[in-house]
């Protein structure tokens, strides 16, 4: 099997190698073999694919030269003024910046592109990042917001908002980009259960007692929603076995405390089947982050220590 099959094979096992310093490592550690090969000539949609995801990953484990290379080859098949190819440069720029005023200058051939092309989608998410990564958040913000305004169905931009107005502890702003979130994505079970752990730690951020027992049973619906449309979405449970032990805790006097007992149990049954299977490598259950897991055994436990005094 030739080396482009290869790795192309690797990606359809791993394909968000970005996430992964090992895979990324795996990558970059190919590249100066398919650059050298006859295949890495062939003009394919799969070959392109690669050089991207080489680059990518050179860029992370620090394989300037490989990167350079398929930087290169990517600008002379689909041309410097491509948008993509672009952006691909201004990466490498960021990457291989050894000072704040390369980064500035990088920052500022950004806004210089987008003066021109004010739409152009990947120059204008890689101002933001950069915006981000010289700590100018209100600015990565601003930028953000101006995306949108064109680009109103971008749920990652969304989301990426919600993130940032989470960061300035703007509550209310990152609940309502995750509503637009699911305006785009309905039945996005993970922005359900972000949405309850939003609405979660902004009642535990000083709200009067009645706001808050408001604020965790609209958290409830939220956790209930995100399991409901998948069942064994780890933190759905995790935020509904925290959110119902505080309404329990509260002991509510609307005749609520039954349902909030029960759904904690089945919360605790759920999580206690995830964190058994994964430990003991079950397969099809291995698959959680293990960070995750964790938290959800310690939450089990801390639960079963209150019931034993």
């Amino acid at each position: 099997m030739g080396i482009l099959k290869l790795l192309l094979s690797y990606l359809s096992i791993h394909p968000s190698p970005l996430r992964n310093p090992s895979t990324s490592l795996h990558l970059s550690q190919q590249a100066p073999a398919f650059l050298s090969s006859s295949e890495s000539a062939k003009d394919t949609q799969e070959t392109w694919l690669i050089y991207e995801q080489l680059l990518l990953s050179c860029l992370r484990t620090g394989d300037d030269n490989s990167a350079r290379l398929c930087l290169q080859r990517l600008s002379d098949r689909f041309g410097v003024d491509s948008a993509r190819v672009k952006a691909l440069t201004g990466l490498y720029d960021e990457a291989t910046s050894r000072s704040r005023g390369e980064l500035e200058a990088v920052l500022q051939r950004y806004q210089d592109i987008l003066k021109e092309d004010p739409t152009n989608m990947p120059i204008e998410k890689r101002r933001i990042s950069l915006l981000l990564s010289l700590g100018r958040t209100e600015g990565a913000i601003k930028a953000l917001t101006s995306l949108l305004s064109h680009s109103p169905n971008d749920a990652e931009s969304w989301a990426h908002l919600s993130s940032l107005y989470f960061t300035q502890r703007l509550y209310p702003q990152s609940i309502f980009c995750l509503e637009e979130v699911l305006l785009i994505l309905p039945n996005a079970y993970n922005i359900f259960a972000r949405i309850g752990e939003v609405t979660y730690i902004s009642a535990s951020a000083g709200a009067s007692n009645a706001d808050q027992i408001e604020a965790f049973e609209e958290a409830i619906k939220y956790f209930a929603r995100s399991v409901e449309l998948s069942e064994w979405y780890l933190r759905g449970w995790y935020g509904l076995k925290l959110v119902t032990g505080k309404l329990i805790q509260a002991k509510p006097s609307d005749g609520t405390l039954g349902k909030m007992e029960s759904l904690n149990q089945l919360a605790t049954e759920k999580l206690v089947q995830i964190v058994s299977k994964f430990r003991r490598n079950v397969k099809g259950w291995t698959g959680f982050d293990e960070a995750e897991v964790l938290a959800a055994k310690d939450l089990i436990d801390r639960d079963e220590q209150k019931i034993s005094r």
